[in-house]
């Protein structure tokens, strides 16, 4: 009797972690530092490491969201926590994507492709970036108008090379 008991609750807890791994993004998701891509995406071209982008100005915070809701959006698939969201972001992808193709706003602005965090992130004049960290998020957010300066002068030399190269 003990053994079947607990090979049903074995077999409970494996399916109940099947289920959590099933709707959670892949937060494993490779930096490439060799890609010449202007997008920040896993091997699977999922951006923002499945991180649903119009949460960040409906909600205010990071959002997992669900392969079930996907758009893509110049070569990047973007997830998004409800069929909501994936239709608003649809409607007007280019104001939710984020910038930089979701590369390091910070690391932009000192000519650098560096991985974005989805947890690091602020919205300026409506627009989304991500910062490769916290700490390099307070450096960023000391002097916005001049780092986005800096980094939109740079943005256009840098988008087509490897991080490795910059």
């Amino acid at each position: 009797m003990k053994a079947v008991f607990a090979r049903r609750t074995l077999l409970a807890a494996m399916i109940s972690t099947l289920a959590a791994l099933a709707v959670m993004p892949n937060l494993a998701h490779a930096y490439d530092e060799t890609s010449t891509s202007a997008l920040n995406v896993d091997a699977h071209n999922v951006a923002v490491k499945g991180h649903d982008v119009v949460a960040y100005f409906t909600a205010g915070s990071p959002t997992a969201g669900k392969a079930e809701f996907t758009a893509k959006h110049e070569g990047a698939v973007y997830h998004f926590s409800s069929a909501a969201n994936r239709d608003t972001f649809k409607a007007n992808p280019t104001k939710y994507a984020p910038q930089f193709g979701g590369f390091c706003a910070m690391g932009v602005a000192l000519d650098k492709k560096l991985d974005g965090d989805p947890s690091a992130w602020k919205i300026v004049d409506d627009k989304l970036y991500l910062n490769v960290n916290k700490d390099v998020q307070k450096k960023w957010v000391e002097d916005i108008p001049g780092n986005l300066a800096k980094a939109g002068s740079a943005w256009p030399l840098i988008k087509s090379k490897a991080p490795k190269d910059l």
